[in-house]
Parts: structure tokens; sequence; C-alpha cells
């Protein structure tokens, strides 16, 4: 998979009582991978709802996309199963489906009590046994005990299927130091920025940018990787700043959860989608704030 540009991961629309509306899945993509710089589309993962949905929802909806884009470009899916054989089996059924890749997700336990060394490399092996699916190593916040140190890093991009990086730590610091290792020792890993709030200070170091983001923005968000990759500040500053009004409104909220149901809103406003609805455990923002999400994206003259 090429993945050096944008990598939207789409949100999924529901119909008003809630059932997955997948004629509205399948228009959300056609139009995004329309959109100059798109290399992918990632679903199921957390801007998506992946894991609202029920398993059989989750094939349906890989191959309604995968029908959708047509081969344009490759599905991805976000791998959250807890156990290492539920994962791998998850994966299997998302490659039958017609996915190409795998956004590996930490196994949720890991979050709060961390892993034992080895085994998210175990993990990724099974995964990547069984499905066949091309891998992308997803770094967790440094906030959460499921962040991978780098020596983990540095072996799961060495195991066979690993073809890039997912990074979110949000922590600088370790991101000025890991990221040069990794580019170093593993040239051909592809490294995407996945901070959607802090896109600014990751974006020069980066092959592209996975992102919920990619939704409603995708054409300011390619032409700010374009700027970094170019090494022009001011240009990528100035593409910052005027998405700064919509960062706020769809990122620096109570939950960054609540960034799914911002994202949904904002694709309202721009006549992507018809309905905003959101599964639980999300639950709506009030009018005011939809307004306040709208306004945001009139003042960054997306819409």
């Amino acid at each position: 998979m090429d993945l050096r540009g944008l990598s939207p991961a789409p949100v999924t629309v529901f119909k008003t009582n809630g059932e997955v509306d997948w004629d509205a899945n399948a228009k959300l993509a056609k139009w995004l991978v329309a959109k100059e710089g798109v290399k992918s589309l990632v679903i199921l993962g957390h801007a998506g709802e992946g894991t609202f949905l029920t398993a059989e929802e989750q094939v349906q909806l890989v191959e309604c996309l995968v029908e959708a884009v047509g081969g344009q470009v490759p599905i991805i899916a976000g791998i959250t199963g807890e156990g290492t054989m539920v994962a791998a089996r998850e994966a299997k059924r998302a490659a039958d489906a017609g996915a190409i890749g795998a956004l590996v997700y930490p196994s949720h336990g890991w979050l709060r009590f961390g892993y034992q060394d080895g085994a998210p490399q175990d993990r990724y092996k099974a995964i990547y046994e069984e499905s066949g699916l091309q891998c992308i190593l997803f770094q967790y916040p440094d906030a959460t005990k499921a962040t991978y140190n780098l020596k983990t890093q540095l072996e799961l991009a060495a195991q066979p299927g690993v073809v890039a990086t997912k990074n979110g730590v949000r922590n600088m610091r370790r991101w000025d130091t890991e990221i040069p290792v990794l580019r170093r020792e593993f040239p051909d890993l592809q490294i995407l920025t996945c901070h959607d709030e802090w896109l600014l200070p990751t974006m020069f170091d980066v092959d592209g940018a996975l992102v919920g983001y990619g939704n409603i923005a995708p054409e300011l968000l390619h032409q700010l990787i374009q700027a970094g990759k170019a090494q022009d500040y001011a240009k990528a500053r100035a593409i910052h700043d005027l998405l700064m009004p919509v960062t706020k409104k769809v990122y620096h909220r109570a939950s960054h959860m609540e960034g799914t149901i911002a994202l949904k809103i904002a694709l309202r406003a721009r006549g992507v989608i018809e309905d905003a609805t959101v599964r639980s455990p999300l639950l709506p923002i009030t009018p005011a704030e939809e307004k306040e999400i709208e306004e945001a994206m009139r003042q960054a003259k997306i819409i």
C-alpha cells in the first residue's frame, strides 16, 4: 500500500433510527476518494464507531466501501478485538470482505494494565499470518499504558507484513527522539501522523496523515501534507491557522470521542451526508454546539 498522502478515517453514517445507511456510506467513500491526495480509507476505528457495529455490520461495511471505491484506493480495516485469536479472525473476515490493510489496535486491556514484553509482536504476527493484510503499527498516546516503547516499535516494524506506523504518541519529546530512529532503521516504513489536533508540529517528519480530520477538510489537509514534505513552514502555518477554528470546535472538546459527533455535523454542513446520528455510548451535542461547528467551517472557508 502506498500511504504517502492523506488517509481519511471516514465516519460511519447511520439513519435516524440508528441503522447503518449503506448508500450514504458509499456516497461518502466516493466523495473522499475523488479528492486529490487521498491514498486509502481507514474504517472501523474510533472515528467510524467501528466498535459500535456488530461483526456482521463490520464485514458489510468493508464490502460496501470496497465496492464503492472500485479499486481506486485500498480499504484498511481497524482491528480492535481484544484477544489475539479474536483479532486474527476479525482480520480474516475483513480480508475476505475485500480489505487490503489492517490498522492494528492494541488489546484494550493494555490501556489500563500495560502489556507483556512480546505480546504486541505476537498479536501482529497472528493477524498477518491469519489474514495476509498489510499491517499498520498503531502507536497510542503516551498517556496510556498501551503506548509502545521504542524497542517494541522497532521489533514490530521488523515483522513481516508491517508497512507503516500511525503515530499518535502526543508527546513531542518522544516524537522528536523516536521518529528519527524508526526512519533510520526502517527507511521504507511509512510514517503517518494521527495528531488531528496537533498536525503542524508533526507534519514535517511524515509521509502522510491518517486522520478523522480527513473527512471534513481533505483539500486543506492535502495541501498541509504537501507543505510539510516541502519543508515550507510558512505555507503549513497558514493552512494550520486557517483550520484552527475547526480544530478547536472538532477536537478541543471535553472528550476526544466527541470529535466523531463533530465530524458528522461538519460533513452535514458540507452537504456530504444528511444525517449526523451517532450510536450509544456517544450522545448528541446541543444545537448551539452544532451551530458553532458550522460557523467554524465557514471561518475556515470550507463552506
